[in-house]
């Protein structure tokens, strides 16, 4: 245990060191990242209008709010928005500026190549907007389930169950698909989509793993 305590305070120490080094030096601007809290209130981020406001207002609080940000979530039912078409073009890159992904098929790994190789999405490299890694599996508290409402591809489930917390509006009914920013742990390793979560208020996503948080991505 305390061999993990000081390999985390190692790693939180390295990014942030690493964070302020870059920004002497030319680096690609960040465009993507996890937000560093949730709402509050569970899965209920205000609709998918509430979960771009809260990426939109982090990024201008980390000074990169000339962009506009996107969050990695699907909606379900009439109107269903599948995540992987809201979030740009790519290339994507984090707040230290190293490259997650060079383009959405990268990102969902849609060819057969894509998806041998694999992005480049890890615990390392899924830090949140201030240049801060983001606690996984084996840390105090483990936070990394991320709210998707997302199947692999990116795309909404076209099923009758809820997987996205009545498209973002609710902290009691309902669950929401979650992926793990360290592909870590659950049924699969999947950064989008992992497992469902218990329910959809702010205690049910902590006993499952998580805190509700979630991807952003700039569009631009």
């Amino acid at each position: 245990m305390k061999a993990l305590l000081i390999a985390t305070s190692m790693l939180v120490s390295f990014a942030g060191a690493a964070c302020a080094q870059q920004a002497l030096q030319p680096q690609q601007p960040m465009s993507f990242f996890v937000t560093s809290a949730g709402s509050g209130k569970g899965a209920d981020l205000g609709g998918l209008a509430g979960a771009d406001k809260r990426c939109q207002d982090l990024a201008a609080a980390a000074g990169a709010g000339g962009k506009t940000w996107r969050a990695y979530l699907s909606t379900q039912g009439a109107g269903a928005v599948n995540a992987r078409d809201r979030i740009g073009k790519g290339p994507w890159y984090n707040a230290k500026g190293a490259r997650v992904a060079a383009d959405v098929g990268d990102l969902h790994g849609d060819t057969l190549d894509q998806a041998r190789v694999g992005n480049a999405l890890t615990k390392l490299s899924a830090l949140n907007e201030k240049c801060e890694p983001v606690k996984g599996a084996g840390d105090t508290p483990n936070v990394h389930d991320m709210l998707t409402g997302s199947q692999p591809d990116g795309r909404a489930f076209t099923d009758a169950a809820d997987h996205t917390c009545k498209n973002w509006t609710s902290s009691g009914e309902g669950t929401a698909q979650l992926g793990h920013h360290d592909r870590t742990g659950g049924p699969n390793t999947s950064w989008n989509a992992a497992h469902p979560s218990r329910g959809c208020s702010q205690e049910n996503l902590v006993a499952t793993g998580g805190a509700g948080l979630f991807y952003c991505f700039a569009t631009n």
